[in-house]
């Protein structure tokens, strides 16, 4: 790759996605396809779930966070990384760091969920707090940045974590076959940039569809007018999806995704329920907007084969979304 902390608007090309797999294998998961013959039942399509929510530190983050880090130079994994994240990102990049053994600071808005800032701790990250704003989150990230010199992982806008994260729908690629179309959560976009990234390669038939949550739709509305919108600081339960894309994942969203369709919050929070209850298994609601959206638009999945991304599954499990309900 071409010297991507120098060039972040490198773009990345397959590959670097083989080179990414390759380099990453001994410390991820392959993670599992489930299927579950009542949804397949409830939506009228045959649903294949990529369980990232299985995945190392139970985010497809770690990903992108292992690629990033252990393609770094020795001289520079000596001063460490840094970002900033509301989570999945700084608890992967926290878990690749720990397995090199080089120091990781990250900036987590103060509302971020307890036990993805447990997570962080775990594994040997330094949290500093910020505002819940993507504006706070910056101004408080480039000062630390500024005083460390540690090398910047962007949760999403890196070519080394887009090339990361395009794995996931490599091994989705190989582990079924003749898809339709593949449906992952947006929000900065960089798991659906990877998926972009792969699928127009090896699979260009195969369409890609982004879920985001109707209260931070930027995304939406992004792809509808042509150019990039950012919302600041939009409320949603997903709070992996609360960021706006940027120049790189742009490129991905506006060449290679077919549409980026909404689910409301009670939505979101019933497919996830939907989940849990019948599939056995923890996701979060960022995970959840998947199935929110197939289930909301059946002429658009009825009938088809259809790879659902299911990207995380670290929630407090104090504080579950129905639990007010």
């Amino acid at each position: 790759m071409n010297s991507p902390t120098q060039d972040k608007m490198y773009i990345p090309t397959y590959d670097d996605v083989l080179e990414a797999h390759e380099r990453i294998k001994p410390y991820i998961h392959e993670t599992p396809i489930l299927t579950s013959r009542f949804l397949n039942e409830l939506t009228g399509a045959e649903l294949y779930f990529k369980c990232e929510n299985l995945q190392k530190a139970a985010a497809f983050k770690v990903r992108g966070a292992c690629n990033a880090v252990f393609g770094l130079s020795e001289e520079a994994a000596k001063i460490g990384v840094a970002t900033h994240s509301s989570g999945n990102h700084a608890l992967s990049l926290s878990y690749a760091a720990g397995r090199r053994g080089i120091p990781v600071t990250v900036v987590m808005p103060r509302t971020a969920p307890q036990a993805k800032k447990d997570a962080v701790i775990g594994y040997g990250g330094t949290i500093i707090e910020c505002e819940p704003s993507t504006t706070s989150r910056e101004a408080v990230f480039a000062d630390v940045v500024a005083k460390s010199g540690a090398d910047f992982v962007h949760p999403y806008n890196d070519p080394r974590v887009i090339a990361g994260q395009a794995t996931c729908s490599k091994e989705l690629a190989s582990q079924v076959k003749n898809l339709d179309m593949v449906v992952a959560p947006i929000g900065g976009g960089g798991m659906i940039s990877g998926t972009c990234l792969t699928l127009s390669t090896i699979a260009p038939n195969i369409k890609i569809y982004a879920a985001e949550p109707l209260n931070a739709d930027d995304a939406a509305r992004s792809f509808k007018a042509g150019h990039i919108i950012a919302d600041d600081a939009p409320d949603t339960v997903a709070d992996g999806l609360k960021v706006p894309l940027k120049d790189l994942t742009w490129h991905f969203v506006k060449n290679h995704v077919t549409d980026i369709l909404t689910a409301t919050e009670d939505e979101i929070i019933a497919a996830m329920k939907l989940i849990w209850l019948r599939m056995k298994i923890v996701v979060e609601p960022s995970s959840a907007v998947t199935l929110a959206i197939i289930l909301k638009n059946p002429n658009v999945f009825k009938g088809k084969r259809i790879g659902v991304i299911l990207t995380g599954g670290n929630v407090d499990l104090d504080k579950l979304p129905w639990m007010n309900k």
